[in-house]
């Protein structure tokens, strides 16, 4: 079963749950400085982007927040037919490790303690990507073309249809109106619909919200909670 909704894994500080004994010898206790978030994204995105491609998931966002006397890193991660809560599960563990190795071997990633969480997209990720039309197939959108539909003409429009078909060049949309086939460059981001009308066809796991886990070990039980 695919995740469409936000399964969240958090770990603890330095990418893994607190020891009972107290700090690891790698953590650095303290406000954290107050330096280029960009940078730290860049750094970040440097280690985590690999082992996200070689677990054959794509970095669909990275931010990087203050949180006190640690920084809190959110990772969102997506795959072609969804990720599983298993597969999320997975990823943390594997970003989690790289994070602590880049940090052990002296890249000073963040310079302070940090809460790593790893989630999957919600359904109220803009699509802006032709990846992101292409997961989404067969669901009901909403968004802005530039240009006109078949029989009308002039100015940027709202379309509401359902993608029929997307690749790296355009997408189809089947309308009220008909079938309307758009490049990527006409369309501005697409929000995709909820339809409760079909609720009973989806999976649970499809609805779902974010949910922290907190104290995970390796044989983390990663929860979802419907919307």
């Amino acid at each position: 079963m695919t995740q469409r909704g936000r399964a969240t894994r958090s770990t603890g500080s330095t990418g893994r749950p607190r020891r009972a004994d107290g700090p690891r010898s790698g953590d650095r206790v303290g406000s954290p400085p107050r330096g280029d978030l960009a940078a730290r994204r860049a750094r970040l995105r440097a280690v985590i982007e690999p082992v996200l491609n070689e677990a054959g998931c794509d970095l669909e966002d990275l931010s990087v927040s203050p949180a006190g006397r640690r920084h809190v890193v959110r990772v969102i991660v997506d795959a072609d037919g969804g990720i599983s809560l298993d597969a999320v599960a997975d990823v943390s563990r594997a970003v989690s490790a790289a994070l602590d190795a880049a940090e052990e071997a002296g890249g000073d990633i963040l310079a302070g303690e940090y809460q790593l969480e790893v989630s999957s997209p919600g359904v109220d990720r803009p699509l802006t990507l032709p990846r992101h039309w292409r997961r989404n197939v067969g669901r009901l959108v909403k968004v802005t073309a530039r240009g006109a539909l078949p029989e009308q003409s002039g100015g940027d429009r709202q379309v509401t249809g359902r993608v029929i078909e997307a690749d790296d060049e355009r997408v189809v949309l089947e309308t009220d109106s008909g079938r309307a086939e758009f490049r990527h460059a006409e369309l501005g981001p697409g929000r995709v619909q909820v339809e409760f009308n079909r609720l009973d066809e989806v999976g649970d796991d499809e609805l779902g919200d974010n949910e922290d886990i907190d104290d995970i070990d390796d044989e983390d039980d990663v929860e979802d909670e419907e919307r």
